[in-house]
């Protein structure tokens, strides 16, 4: 059992990380803007909590083993998330990232490709921000994980395939659902294998 802080858990992502943390009987405390909205679950306690204000963001991460960012990139300022992990003395911090900084199978990011929507181009490019700065830090323990293009409401399979900077590509697609990811990365958190780097999942 581990002690886990998931900042943003009554989101879509994150109440899915929640709920798979939940199910493998990890100590969870589900930091949201609106607590009552995290889901009640075994061993998860919400609390109220602002990404936005770093000391008492990092006052409710202390004593966590693990920190988890699930929140969207232009709802939150990265340094200041950082900045609470490191002040809180968390031991590693996994960061729900997206597809838009991935790179695209003719090269370069997919947010600067044509076929990339603009409702989500803002979003991603400062997803990559996030990670550029993430790729800065020499002694913090972070993992930023990417979906593939497409997340969505799904069965849990309980399978799908990594892969490190480039999109993962399936016969259907580069798709992946959301109890799926959340299980790719509460794997991670389990068994360690992208100390310090970004990957992707997708089926």
């Amino acid at each position: 059992m581990t002690k886990i802080a998931v900042i943003g858990a009554s989101g879509r992502a994150g109440s899915e990380i929640v709920k798979e943390l939940s199910r493998r009987g990890h100590q969870v405390t589900g930091i949201a803007r609106k607590p009552e909205a995290i889901a009640k679950l075994p061993g998860v306690t919400a609390k109220a909590g602002d990404a936005g204000d770093r000391a008492a963001l990092a006052a409710l991460l202390k004593g966590h083993e693990v920190a988890v960012s699930a929140i969207h990139f232009l709802q939150s300022d990265a340094p200041t998330l950082i900045g609470a992990v490191k002040d809180a003395g968390v031991g590693r911090y996994i960061v729900v990232g997206g597809a838009g900084s991935l790179n695209a199978p003719g090269g370069g990011r997919l947010y600067d490709t044509p076929e990339f929507p603009d409702a989500y181009r803002s979003e991603a490019r400062k997803g990559g921000v996030f990670l550029d700065l993430l790729r800065l830090e020499s002694d913090l323990d972070w993992t930023l994980i990417s979906p593939a293009a497409e997340i969505f409401e799904g069965e849990r399979k309980g399978a799908y395939r990594t892969g490190r900077d480039d999109l993962v590509i399936g016969a259907d697609g580069s798709r992946i659902s959301f109890a799926d990811y959340a299980i790719a990365l509460v794997d991670e958190i389990e068994t360690p294998k992208h100390r310090k780097a970004r990957f992707t999942v997708g089926y």
